[in-house]
C-alpha cells in the first residue's frame, strides 16, 4: 500500500522534447501534407513533443526548401497556422485534372459587404446597411453560410443588435495570417495612384477586400437592382 501511495505521489518525470530541427524535419513534413487544414505550430510541438524552437527550424528549412521554382508546392502561413498549398500558375492544370469547371464566386455585393465587416469588426447589420446605403440582409446570410463570418456578441445598444467578425475561414481563403495584414484604406489609394500615374481622390467607403472570388453575379442585394 505505502508502495503504491509512493509511486502515485512521484509521477515519472516528463520526457524531454526534442529540441533538434533536423530529427522532426521528415515527420513535421508529413503531417502537414496529410493536413487539410492550416496546423498551428503549437499543435505541431506538441504532436512531435518537440520544443518549439525546434519546431520553428523546421518549419524554416521547409519554407526555404520549397521556396524554389522548381517545387510545385510551398509552405505558407495563414490564419495562425501553416499548410501545403500549390503554387497559382498550375491552378489552371489543376483545375483540368481534376475536372473543375467552375470557380467558387462572391458577388460585388458580397465582396463589399464582407470588407466592411473585415475592416470595421464587429459591426451591427444596421451599421453594415447604413455605410451600404442598401439592404445587406440577404448578403449576409450568404457569408454565413460560406462560413466567411460569424456572431461575436451583441451589441449594447436598444435592440441588443447582433455583432459581426470575420472567421479563420475568411483568414484562409484569402491567404491571411491574421486581419492586421489587410491593407489599409490610404495604402490602396497609394498604390492605385501608382498604378495610373495621377492621384485619386479618397474613397468614401471601405476598401474592397482583395479579389479572391471572380465577380459574379449571385448573391444580389435585397431590393438593389445595381
Amino acid at each position: 500500500m505505502s508502495d503504491t501511495l509512493a509511486a502515485e505521489s512521484h509521477p515519472e518525470p516528463a520526457r524531454p522534447r526534442e529540441k533538434r530541427p533536423e530529427r522532426i524535419l521528415a515527420a513535421l513534413e508529413a503531417l502537414l501534407f496529410s493536413s487539410s487544414r492550416p496546423v498551428k505550430a503549437k499543435d505541431l510541438a506538441d504532436v512531435l513533443e518537440a520544443a518549439p524552437e525546434a519546431v520553428a527550424g523546421a518549419l524554416e528549412r521547409l519554407a526555404a526548401d520549397a521556396d524554389r521554382a522548381e517545387r510545385g508546392v510551398r509552405l505558407e502561413e495563414v490564419a495562425g497556422g501553416w499548410r501545403f498549398v500549390t503554387r497559382p500558375e498550375f491552378d489552371g492544370l489543376l483545375r483540368k485534372f481534376h475536372e473543375v469547371s467552375e470557380r467558387s464566386r462572391l458577388s460585388l455585393a458580397a465582396l463589399e459587404t464582407l470588407a466592411i465587416i473585415a475592416y470595421r469588426q464587429p459591426i451591427t447589420l444596421p451599421e453594415i446597411q447604413d455605410i451600404r446605403g442598401v439592404n445587406s440582409a440577404s448578403v449576409l446570410n450568404t457569408l454565413f453560410e460560406k462560413r466567411l463570418v460569424t456572431t461575436a456578441g451583441r451589441k449594447s445598444v436598444v435592440g441588443s443588435p447582433f455583432l459581426y467578425r470575420t472567421t479563420s475561414e475568411f483568414l484562409v481563403r484569402f491567404g491571411l495570417k491574421g486581419v492586421d495584414e489587410l491593407p489599409q484604406p490610404e495604402e490602396l489609394a497609394e498604390d492605385l495612384a501608382a498604378t495610373v500615374g495621377e492621384p485619386l481622390p479618397e474613397p468614401e467607403k471601405e476598401p474592397v477586400a482583395s479579389a479572391a472570388w471572380d465577380d459574379g453575379d449571385e448573391d444580389d442585394d435585397e431590393g438593389d437592382d445595381s
